[in-house]
């Protein structure tokens, strides 16, 4: 109940960012969720992507340095307060939440939050015993 997220290291200068899309769309490979971490001298891009395993090829063919880790993916509701319940599951359970980021959906009224965690499989089980449920891998398409 995890997808894989990419990490890729980019050094913090002029069109780096471009540059890497460029490739993505030079191999037809299509970029569900996106966040930068920057640092003065280089930044850290993590992906959701459709294909992990063409992407990370692509990537290292391409002379990126890069990294996949298991992350989760949740639905939740697209209203005040709609990520306020989830948190509050995890944090009052014991999960700790290293980093966050949001991506869109085609779907109306609902939100797609990216979570990284020191135990994902607690997380997992804190989640689908309130209700909650991961998207896996395969259902990013459906999004």
């Amino acid at each position: 109940m995890t997808v894989k997220q990419i990490s890729v290291f980019l050094e913090n200068k002029p069109n780096q960012l471009a540059e890497f899309v460029k490739v993505l769309n030079e191999n037809r490979i299509d970029m569900r969720a996106m966040s930068v971490a920057d640092t003065k001298d280089f930044g850290i891009l993590r992906v959701i992507v459709d294909d992990t395993y063409k992407t990370a090829c692509v990537l290292k063919d391409a002379g990126y340095i890069c990294s996949i880790t298991p992350v989760l993916a949740v639905e939740i509701p697209d209203e005040p307060g709609g990520l306020t319940r989830l948190l509050t599951l995890l944090g009052d359970n014991g999960v700790n939440l290293e980093y966050t980021y949001a991506f869109i959906t085609r779907r109306r009224d609902t939100a797609c939050m990216i979570f990284r965690v020191e135990d994902n499989e607690k997380a997992i089980e804190v989640l689908t015993k309130n209700g909650i449920r991961p998207i896996c891998q395969d259902a990013l398409t459906e999004l």
